[in-house]
C-alpha cells in the first residue's frame, strides 16, 4: 500500500483538533456521524464502529454466542487468524471446510457435509477483493436456518448480484487497517440489518454496559430483569473495550468520500493483471465478477518447491515486496494455536494446501502506475 493515508486526511483531523473547546475524544459525534454514512454505503439499517476489525469479528462472535448460545461455527481455513480467533475466544467451536479454486470461499459440497444441528453459523470470508457469495451457499443457510457472517475486511466494494457483499449476511465486519481499501489507522465496524444483535453489540462494545444501547425498550427490559443494578452501570454479558476514537472516525469521514473512485482503479489494475499473467503458469480463471481487489492474486498452477523458491528469489531481487499464502499466510489449520487445540486431517484440505504453499499477493492500490504492473507481470511470465 502507498498514500493510504492523505494530507487531506491529516488536515482533517488538524482542523478536528484546532476547535476552541475541545470536543469528546471517544465514541462521540464523529463515530456516530461515520456509522450513519458507512451504513448508507453499504445498504444496511445499523453500522457500529470499532477500534479494529478484530474487534469486529470478536464482537460478532460474542453476540452471537450470547442470543444464540453455544454450538459450532464453520470457518474457512483461508482467512486472517482473527476469524478463527474470535469462534474460540466466544466459546464457540470452529469447525474448518475447504475452499474452492474459483472464488476462493468454502467448497460447498463440503459445506453440506459439515452441516449439523449444532451450526449456529457459517463465517464467510471475502479473500482478497472477491466475492465469496453465491446463490447456492445463501439457500443452504436459509434451508437449514443457520445465520450467514461475512468477514469483508479485505473487500471493501465487491459486489454479488449489484450489491455490496456485506449486505447479504446476518452481519458483516469490515477493518479499516493502512493496507486496506480505505484507513483510519486502525478501526473497524460491525453491519447488520437485526435490531436486538445490534442492541447488544452497542453492549458488547463498551464492556457489556446496557446504558450505551439505543433502543429504549430493549434497556426496560434489562433493568426489569435487573432491579438491584442502576441503569447507568448495567452490565449485561462479559465483555471488551472495542470503542473507535472521534480521530479514527474523522480520518474515516475524510475517506469514505473517495471510496468508490479508488476502488474503481483497483478493479482496473487487477483485471489488467490477470489479462497479461501467463496462464500458462498461474491460476487465471477465478471467478472476478464483482471483484474489488487490493492486492494481486498470485497462484501457482502446478505444485513445485523448487520453481515457487525461484519465484520468490526472482521477485525479492526486483524489489517486488510480497506476501505468500494470501489471507493470513495460507492455511490457518497449520498454524500452531490450531494443531495444539484441535485434531486436523490435512487430506481434507488439498485447496487450501496448495494456497499455502504456492501463491502469493502483491499490493494493488489507486496510486500504482501502469508501468510497475506490466514489469510485475513481465516478471512473473518470465521466470
Amino acid at each position: 500500500m502507498s498514500d493510504n493515508i492523505s494530507r487531506e486526511d491529516i488536515n482533517s483531523v488538524i482542523d478536528f483538533l484546532s476547535q476552541d473547546k475541545i470536543p469528546k475524544l471517544t465514541n462521540g459525534p464523529k463515530v456516530i456521524e461515520f456509522e450513519q454514512k458507512w451504513s448508507e454505503w453499504l445498504g444496511v439499517k445499523h453500522s457500529l464502529m470499532v477500534n479494529s476489525g478484530t474487534a469486529a469479528n470478536e464482537l460478532t462472535m460474542l453476540a452471537l454466542k450470547y442470543l444464540y448460545g453455544e454450538g459450532e461455527v464453520i470457518v474457512p481455513p483461508l482467512t486472517w487468524v482473527s476469524d478463527v480467533n474470535s469462534v474460540i475466544f466466544a466459546g464457540l467451536k470452529p469447525v474448518f471446510v475447504d475452499i474452492n479454486m474459483t472464488n476462493l470461499s468454502f467448497d460447498i459440497g463440503k459445506l453440506k457435509e459439515a452441516i449439523n444441528e449444532n451450526t449456529r453459523a457459517i463465517f464467510l470470508t471475502h479473500v482478497l477483493g472477491l466475492n465469496g457469495l453465491t446463490d447456492e451457499l445463501i439457500q443452504l443457510c436459509e434451508d437449514n436456518n443457520i445465520l450467514l457472517i461475512e468477514d469483508v475486511c479485505e473487500s471493501h466494494g465487491a459486489t454479488f448480484k449489484g450489491k455490496k457483499v456485506g449486505s447479504k449476511g446476518f452481519a458483516s465486519n469490515f477493518s479499516f487497517y493502512f493496507a486496506h481499501h480505505m484507513s483510519t489507522i486502525e478501526g473497524g465496524v460491525v453491519c447488520t440489518n437485526d435490531d436486538r444483535f445490534y442492541q447488544v453489540c452497542r453492549a458488547l462494545r463498551s464492556h457489556g454496559m446496557v446504558r450505551e444501547c439505543t433502543d429504549e425498550n430493549f434497556k426496560q427490559e434489562v433493568a426489569t430483569a435487573n432491579p438491584d443494578c442502576h441503569p447507568n452501570f448495567t452490565f449485561l454479558y462479559p465483555a471488551h473495550n472495542f470503542r473507535s476514537t472521534e480521530i479514527n472516525a474523522v480520518i474515516g469521514l475524510s475517506q469514505l468520500p473517495n471510496l468508490d473512485i479508488n476502488n474503481s482503479k483497483r478493479v482496473d489494475n487487477f483485471n489488467y493483471f490477470m489479462s497479461k499473467l501467463d496462464s500458462n503458469k498461474y491460476v487465471t480463471t477465478l471467478d472476478l465478477e464483482g471483484q474489488c481487489n487490493y492486492a494481486f492474486i498470485i497462484i501457482m498452477k502446478e505444485g513445485s518447491i523448487e520453481k515457487r523458491d525461484l519465484i520468490e528469489q526472482t521477485l525479492t531481487s526486483n524489489s517486488i515486496e510480497f506476501r505468500r499464502g494470501l489471507s493470513g499466510g495460507g492455511n490457518q489449520t497449520l498454524q500452531p494455536f490450531v494443531r495444539a487445540n484441535y485434531t486436523i486431517n490435512q487430506d481434507d484440505f488439498p485447496n487450501v494446501n496448495h494456497i499455502h504453499n504456492y501463491s502469493w499477493y502483491v499490493g494493488n492500490f489507486p496510486t500504482l502506475e501502469k508501468e510497475k504492473i506490466d514489469f510485475l507481470v513481465e516478471v512473473l511470465n518470465n521466470i
